[in-house]
Order: C-alpha cells, then sequence, then structure tokens
C-alpha cells in the first residue's frame, strides 16, 4: 500500500515562505526536503479542505494552486465529514485546542496518513493520531 502523507498548514507555510526557526534553522529546506521525498518515492501527498481554508486565511487561492502544482501527480484529496468537523469541535473544547488541529488528527486517523506538524497543539492529541516532524520523515530515507 502506498504511504499516504498529510502535511499540516504550518509546514506548507514553511516551504512557501523559506521560514526559519528560533534557532535560524530553515524549516523551509526541511519542508522541501520532506516533500522532495514524498514526491521520488512517488507517495501520495494529502490535501483536505480544512488546510485549504487555513491556507486561504494567508494566501489567495492561485497562489495556494501554484504551491500544489508540482506535485499534482501525486496528490488526493479528501474531503471533512460532518461528523469529523463535529467531534473535531467537542474535543476542541474540551482539551482548548483549536478545531482546525483536531480535524486534522482526525482526518490523519480516519484515512490511515502519516501526519507531518510541528505544532504542539498536536501532542494533546497523541491518543487520536501520531505525527511527525519533517526531520523525523527525510532522516529515514
Amino acid at each position: 500500500m502506498t504511504k499516504k502523507f498529510y502535511v499540516d498548514t504550518a509546514i506548507w507555510i514553511d516551504l512557501y515562505e523559506d521560514r526559519t526557526d528560533y534557532k535560524n534553522e530553515s524549516l523551509g529546506s526541511f519542508a522541501l526536503k520532506l516533500v522532495g521525498f514524498i514526491k521520488l518515492k512517488m507517495y501520495k501527498l494529502i490535501i483536505t479542505d480544512i488546510l485549504i481554508n487555513e491556507l486561504e486565511m494567508r494566501y489567495a487561492l492561485a497562489e495556494i494552486k501554484g504551491m500544489f502544482k508540482p506535485f499534482e501527480s501525486i496528490t488526493e484529496n479528501i474531503l471533512s465529514t460532518r461528523n469529523q468537523r463535529e467531534e473535531a469541535a467537542r474535543i476542541a473544547k474540551i482539551r482548548d485546542i483549536p478545531p482546525g488541529d483536531v480535524l486534522h488528527a482526525i482526518l490523519a486517523r480516519d484515512n490511515k496518513l502519516i501526519l507531518i506538524t510541528r505544532d504542539k497543539h498536536f501532542r494533546k492529541l497523541r491518543d487520536i493520531s501520531k505525527h511527525y516532524k519533517p526531520e523525523d520523515i527525510i532522516g529515514d530515507a
């Protein structure tokens, strides 16, 4: 079975803006190596409705389409369901986590995706979905 990677919004932003962390380490470089690895191996790169919605808070739709264009041959689109969004809202309220982050974890769980993120909120969601940083994946490559 082909591995399916679900790259969180912040990782896409790292890639697009070539962001650095507090140690001035290139997060954009890690993100680029990750998506390059995924494309080279012909694994699937998952695009979801919540990912697009979150990116639209920062970029125009044309920019987002351009961001994904180099990966068209390996992308797969997944839409969240009403039940998933309702579950995310309930968990978000209980755990005091943004609902979008919970929905990412639920989508990863329900679709057996490898979730890639740096967001600290996902530590509170380990029981829903495991998550990895880009360097965890490319370090194994």
